[in-house]
């Protein structure tokens, strides 16, 4: 049976000592040698190796030795051996070490004393302690502190012992004399924490003798005195305001460990608007003083919790919070953004927008790298306050958008969202913004952000002045036609003969890849912008002052052409409504066109490495039909339709957050027979406003339900599960609670027989990535009675785990026969530790890039047809096509497809292939997989096999 240990030491096993050895160099004289030797035995002890008649050469040789070192060591042996015999009576040999303890707490030397009385706080045999009782005590009056501070841990040990009240009676009477005379901090507080585990109204009637002194106690027995008042208060609520005022004063204390115990102390035992309003401001203060940032998150996550349950005390510290953005962690900014944002108010928001503001203007300095990141956090957090707020909108929209052009394209990206939506729930600022946004639009350069404020464009466009100044704008950016001449695509013909296609260092472009969707689905897209561009070394010519929608272009970014065909088209439309010119109107028509063409021709050119995608290629020419031939039916889903999806985009998002608030606004009631406190009927009489407060607030919880909120029976019901049969001796049962990586198995034991049950064990085990990190003790249970076992489970991955295990134990009747009941297993699902949570469209894409959650297989097959090959992989695996056929092909010599399977355990798996035909008519590519957590293995005949980890 595995027994409790005292001391724990690393240990080499590359190199184990001889137990020979070990005994030579003891019985020399060599003090090195011994001290060496020493060090091996107690290794080798506490890692499971016997020595035999190691115990009689360290009595003969080693304790007659003067040197500490050697001293200190043969304390650390004398700790771990084992000095019970099978029965539990003490060995007779251990008679031998009493003497020399007397000894060691009457020498001269303080060190020998101090560790001599440390190694008696961990003995628990009564025969060894008793006869050394009159020295320990002897030991409290010592000149010495470090001598008196163990002492009074040794009396303090002694007294907890089973028959420690019979052996030292006069314990706690002795420590509070020693108590009122002890000048060190250390004894102090030792002797203190021995009253308050051991006689808790002595140490009350201490604490409250010197209520005067206590700011100038010590560090450490200040935090005793806080772990009192805990203690005290949750067994005796009717006397909490006196000890509020002592933690209230303690709060005036320099010792930030005291103050931050304080301000917890505080927050778990009142809910006085005066304590809580002390307790964040003491966080505040915190917040600001201490410079490690693991300091500051801890603190902040305390008031992210005073947030949740004191909303309205918190909003008047929101200033205080945000001055935490001073500290450069991104981690530290993201979480003071997050609890500031829930605590705007009409009354404060004005004051939040602008320590924003300020904030966004320091980022501009570039001194710190994560500038862009810090930048786009703040962008989204004044979008927040400004979708709360309508009216702050207008101070903050113009300065946003000068970051437009930012070159993180994160952060560009959530100003253009914020202006896109700001330009629709606020019509009053739709005219400066468009002209902004007309002025600003040159320095954008990412493709995404262009795309949204080219869609900004052609809809809220609407006076003649802002139709004409769009058109202007983006023919400006696109630069003069044709975007090449015949000459450049002549050497771009032999350029491609020889070498392989350019694309710019700050474009990520890939030919064709997957996208991964909303819904959990692939689609193709033909090019993916995911940082800021530069101007491309592509197309020859004078291009040092190229426009950004024509570099873009020039990129081979064909949807983005495609995006300002249909913002040309929305512009020209509303042209004709608003131009009384039909002359304009046709040359302003003339012009689009010539650039939808031109956009055509370079995508069907040599010039670029990959032609134009087919999608983009077929809304180019939508839009050159559209503009050659304009019916009335079209025209109202061209100018209105895309609008009014919009808008209801914006309905649905604001209903869902509406719903989300209300869902977390829901007050839990009372029971209809809870008891019902009545203030006004109290008597106020010695009660101070704290504590009139305290009262009041106390009486409101009970009221409403708060007290009792956690403790959900039904849910306690549910996650009880049955381990043994109702027919069985003994029966159990398990109550699990799953804490992030924390399983806590609360057992209950039930003895049915009329017997009494011996040496009774849980004996558990666990299957997959479970660890038990204590194993339960032998226990005596009395006939018909009933225990409760914990044991805890370390989680240490995601994946489907099983705990299984036996109940053992012997009868009074028959002690050699032991009994094992077989255990029902319990089932540790990967959801029971996976809580829900929401995330958006473009994090959630952000997080699927970032990490590898799928399988990729490259693909190399002679089979050199597209669709072939496809079919080769549905007849082969059996799987189900989810792409309709027409939509399988992006363009010649290009496939891809979503495929539905089921994996070697019969779970739902989603395959995506992209298959693109090479130069030699072979195919290659990737075949991705999906699952949720078990393995997928595919054999495709005789081209290809894939295969998945934890597949077969």
């Amino acid at each position: 049976m595995e027994k409790s240990c005292t001391l724990l030491l690393h240990f080499d096993k590359g190199t184990p000592a001889i137990a020979n050895e070990i005994k030579e160099a003891l019985e020399g004289n060599d003090v090195v040698a011994k001290i060496d030797a020493l060090k091996k035995a107690i290794m080798l002890l506490l890692n499971g190796e016997s020595i035999p008649q190691l115990f009689i050469t360290v009595i003969r040789y080693v304790l007659p030795s003067e040197d500490h070192t050697v001293q200190k060591l043969l304390l650390f042996y004398l700790e771990i051996i084992e000095k019970t015999d099978s029965r539990g009576k003490v060995l007779p040999e251990m008679i031998l070490i009493c003497q020399n303890l007397r000894n060691n707490l009457q020498h001269p030397n303080e060190y020998i004393r101090g560790v001599t009385l440390r190694f008696l706080c961990r003995l628990n045999e009564t025969e060894i302690i008793e006869p050394l009782i009159p020295s320990i005590l002897t030991n409290l009056e010592h000149r010495h502190p470090f001598v008196r501070r163990n002492a009074v841990l040794a009396v303090m040990s002694v007294y907890k012992l089973p028959q420690g009240e019979q052996l030292l009676d006069s314990a706690p009477e002795i420590i509070e004399k020693l108590l009122f005379a002890e000048q060190d901090p250390s004894t102090k507080r030792n002797a203190f924490l021995m009253l308050f585990h051991c006689a808790q109204d002595r140490a009350i009637n201490y604490l409250f003798s010197n209520i005067d002194k206590i700011n100038d106690w010590g560090e450490q027995l200040q935090m005793v005195v806080l772990e009192l008042i805990r203690k005290v208060c949750r067994t005796n609520k009717g006397e909490k305001g006196k000890y509020i005022k002592i933690i209230i004063s303690l709060l005036n204390v320099p010792s930030t460990a005291v103050i931050y115990e304080c301000a917890s102390t505080l927050v778990s035992l009142s809910s006085a608007p005066t304590a809580i309003r002390a307790a964040a401001s003491t966080y505040c203060q915190l917040l600001l003083s201490q410079s490690d940032n693991n300091v500051k998150l801890i603190v902040l996550d305390r008031l992210n919790e005073l947030k949740t349950s004191n909303r309205e005390v918190m909003v008047e510290m929101v200033m205080d919070v945000l001055r935490a953005l001073s500290s450069p962690n991104l981690d530290i900014r993201r979480k003071t953004i997050d609890i500031a944002l829930e605590l705007i108010t009409p009354r404060n928001i004005d004051e939040v927008v602008m320590m924003l503001k300020k904030e966004v203007v320091k980022t501009q300095s570039g001194e710190h790298e994560k500038n862009g990141e810090y930048r786009q956090m703040l962008v989204q957090a004044i979008h927040t306050c400004a979708i709360k707020f309508p009216e702050v909108a207008s101070t903050v929209v113009h300065l946003l958008m000068d970051f437009l052009g930012d070159s993180n394209v994160a952060s560009a990206m959530d100003v253009v969202v914020f202006v896109r939506e700001i330009i629709e729930t606020n019509p009053k600022l739709r005219v400066s913004i468009i002209t902004r946004l007309l002025d600003t639009f040159y320095q954008i350069r990412a493709a995404r952000v262009c795309s949204c404020a080219l869609w900004i464009i052609g809809e809220y466009c609407l006076s003649l002045s802002e139709v004409e100044s769009g058109i202007a704008t983006i023919k400006q950016c696109l630069g003069d036609l044709p975007f090449y001449t015949v000459s450049e695509e002549g050497e771009g013909q032999d350029a491609s003969k020889t070498t392989p296609h350019v694309t710019t260092s700050s474009v990520s472009m890939s030919s064709r890849r997957p996208a991964i969707l909303a819904d959990g689905t692939y689609a193709t897209q033909s090019a993916a912008l995911e940082t800021a561009m530069s101007p491309p070394t592509l197309v020859q010519g004078s291009l040092s002052s190229m426009g950004n929608l024509r570099s873009l272009i020039l990129s081979g970014d064909f949807f983005l052409g495609a995006v300002v065909a249909c913002t040309l088209t929305k512009l020209i439309l509303r042209l004709e409504e608003v131009q009384s010119s039909k002359v304009e109107v046709n040359k302003a028509t003339t012009q689009a066109l010539l650039i939808m063409v031109s956009m055509l021709q370079l995508g069907q050119s040599s010039v670029l490495a990959h032609p134009i995608d087919s999608d983009s290629h077929d809304r180019i020419v939508l839009c050159i039909r559209l503009l050659c031939n304009t019916g009335d039916e079209i025209r109202k889903i061209w100018l209105e339709s895309c609008r009014e999806s919009f808008v209801k985009m914006l309905a649905d998002k604001q209903r869902r957050e509406t719903e989300e608030i209300k869902a977390k606004a829901q007050i839990s009631n009372a029971q209809p027979d809870d008891l019902i406190d009545f203030y006004h009927l109290k008597s106020r009489k010695g009660m101070s406003q704290l504590e009139l407060e305290d009262e009041v607030q106390d009486d409101l919880k009970r009221a409403t339900g708060e007290f009792t909120k956690d403790a959900d029976d039904a849910n306690k019901l549910n996650r009880i599960l049955q381990l043994t049969g109702f027919s069985d001796p003994v029966y159990a049962e398990a109550y699990v609670t799953v804490h992030h990586y924390d399983i806590v198995l609360d057992v209950t034991v039930i003895n049915r027989t009329k017997e009494t049950l011996q040496n009774l064990c849980l004996e558990l085990a666990t299957m997959g990535d479970l660890k038990l990190v204590e194993r339960p003790q032998n226990y005596t249970l009395a006939p018909e009675s009933s225990k409760q076992i914990k044991a805890n489970i370390k989680v240490s991955s995601t994946e489907t785990g099983v705990i299984f295990g036996n109940i053992v134990y012997e009868t009074s009747s028959n002690v050699l026969e032991r009994t094992v009941i077989v255990l029902n297993d319990i089932h540790i699902d990967i959801m029971d530790y996976i809580s829900p949570a929401n995330c958006a469209d473009v994090a959630f894409r952000a997080m699927w890039a970032e990490f590898e959650w799928e399988n990729k297989v490259a693909v190399s097959t002679v089979i050199q047809d597209e669709r072939e090959f496809l079919n080769h992989i549905i007849k082969s695996t059996n799987m189900k096509c989810l792409t309709p056929p027409s939509a399988l092909e992006g363009d010649c010599g290009f496939l891809a497809a979503n495929l539905y399977a089921k994996s070697a355990f019969g779970e739902d798996a989603l395959v995506n292939v992209s298959i693109e035909k090479q130069t030699d008519g072979k195919l290659s590519g990737y075949i991705r997989i999906r699952s949720k957590t078990q393995g997928i293995a595919l054999s495709l005949g005789d081209k290809i096999t894939l295969k998945q980890k934890g597949g077969v």
